[in-house]
């Protein structure tokens, strides 16, 4: 925690998935964050929102899936005979995809004069908002994984070698890619990558 409040300071943007709480239980209040970094753009997840009885659990995709009833729908979608949590864990991909976005909002504020924003994201939100579009009724095959969902450069990885699933989306022209192989925790130094001139 004492190299995260040297690292803040030069940061623009803090993106999280402590639950509500924890940062405050490590000494890292939002008063605090916010005399280190007034004015940084900070975007937060966790798994099942930020007030209620759930608020404070620990959770993952699989299991948000599970207890908002997609996996249900899933039991289906496999022919299996229990709940089944949808591939690609869904729920992690849509709500990165919105964190991203809140981050470009809020960066977007700010260099137009306006306050700072903050985010707050769930996954059990985002299992909610893709309930609401509601299914398909067209019927269709179970998905399975394909030689062609997958890059062809084999590269080392923290388990081994690999192959990285391709995007799940393109923006025009630009290229989505990553400089480095997935790598073990720990395996890198707390440093930012690059820094201003």
């Amino acid at each position: 925690m004492e190299r995260l409040q040297e690292l803040l300071p030069q940061a623009d943007v803090f993106v999280h998935g402590y639950r509500p709480g924890a940062l405050d239980a490590l000494g890292l209040t939002r008063a605090k964050r916010d005399e280190l970094a007034p004015n940084r753009v900070e975007v937060t997840l966790n798994a099942y929102g930020w007030q209620g009885p759930w608020s404070t659990r620990r959770g993952f995709d699989s299991l948000v899936q599970m207890s908002a009833g997609i996996a249900h729908a899933g039991m289906g979608w496999a022919n299996a005979d229990k709940p089944t949590p949808l591939p690609v864990q869904a729920l992690d991909h849509a709500t990165g995809y919105l964190m991203a976005a809140a981050v470009l909002s809020a960066l977007a504020e700010a260099a137009s004069g306006n306050s700072i924003m903050h985010a707050h994201l769930s996954l059990a939100r985002t299992a909610e908002l893709l309930a609401v579009l509601g299914k398909d009724d067209a019927e269709s095959a179970p998905i399975s994984p394909a030689t062609t969902d997958y890059g062809t450069a084999t590269e080392a990885s923290g388990w081994g070698p690999g192959h990285r699933l391709d995007p799940a989306l393109r923006v025009g022209e630009a290229s989505m890619r990553w400089d480095l192989p997935a790598s073990k925790l720990g395996a890198s130094d707390p440093v930012w990558p690059f820094t201003a001139n």
